[in-house]
């Protein structure tokens, strides 16, 4: 079974189909939910992949009946764009966190050459500040008592690192990945593997699978002029 979006079909019913929406910078994606719950008076929201709260773009929301189809979306791969940082390791490793670790800048060839490293099916270990569970301890719950634990790698897949700007403190990137994977420890990595240090400057994630974020409606959308919600169509695969 396929489940796809029809632009032909009538607007599904006001609490009941998939939202596209663009997450800003500070806000949670517990708070895009929240906001539309009050913009179309459904308690039953689901989402299909979050977003850290400095990071910014694509959130896909299913409302009403429509979550019971979550795991027939295909929501990959998924597309960001980011800026990484080099010269200092956080404990988050992105920019909200605080510097643990310096090191001298990389050089760029030492960045290429990492790059392509980290391209390909790979065993990443996940950010201390994430929200993996172990014996039944959220990560970043025992990072912010001091006491972070130890998470095993997991096997995730980058697609393509597509750069686009560099410079030797920083650089900005295009990266198109498998579910699962973390950019903040891609930026981590990548600092490692120059043997300098990096973080995660900024996020925005712009498409996931078919869904492109120049479709997603913003907050402000959801607070005056929601937008009607899509449709979901259900599809035999059987021939």
């Amino acid at each position: 079974m396929e489940v796809t979006t029809d632009s032909e079909a009538p607007p599904a019913r006001r609490g009941e189909g998939l939202l596209l929406v663009d997450k800003p910078a500070g806000v949670t994606s517990h708070d895009m939910v929240l906001a539309a719950r009050r913009a179309y008076n459904e308690r039953s929201i689901g989402h299909l992949g979050t977003l850290d709260p400095f990071a910014t773009g694509l959130l896909l929301l299913l409302l009403g009946r429509a979550t019971r189809l979550a795991t027939f979306i295909d929501t990959e791969p998924k597309v960001y764009e980011a800026t990484i940082r080099f010269g200092a390791e956080t404990d988050t490793d992105d920019a909200t966190g605080t510097v643990v670790r310096t090191a001298p800048l990389p050089d760029p060839q030492r960045v290429r050459d990492a790059i392509a490293a980290l391209t390909g099916r790979l065993m990443q270990v996940p950010p201390a500040y994430s929200a993996k569970s172990v014996d039944g301890q959220r990560a970043y719950d025992a990072a912010r008592r001091g006491e972070p634990i130890e998470l095993a790698p997991v096997p995730v897949t980058v697609h393509e690192w597509l750069v686009t700007e560099q410079h030797s403190d920083w650089l900005s990137a295009t990266i198109t990945c498998g579910g699962g994977t973390y950019i903040r420890a891609l930026a981590r990595d990548l600092g490692r593997a120059t043997a300098s240090a990096a973080h995660l400057e900024s996020l925005r994630r712009t498409r996931c699978g078919r869904f492109d974020v120049r479709d997603a409606a913003s907050l402000e959308d959801l607070r005056n002029a929601p937008p009607a919600l899509r449709t979901l169509l259900v599809v035999s695969s059987d021939e």
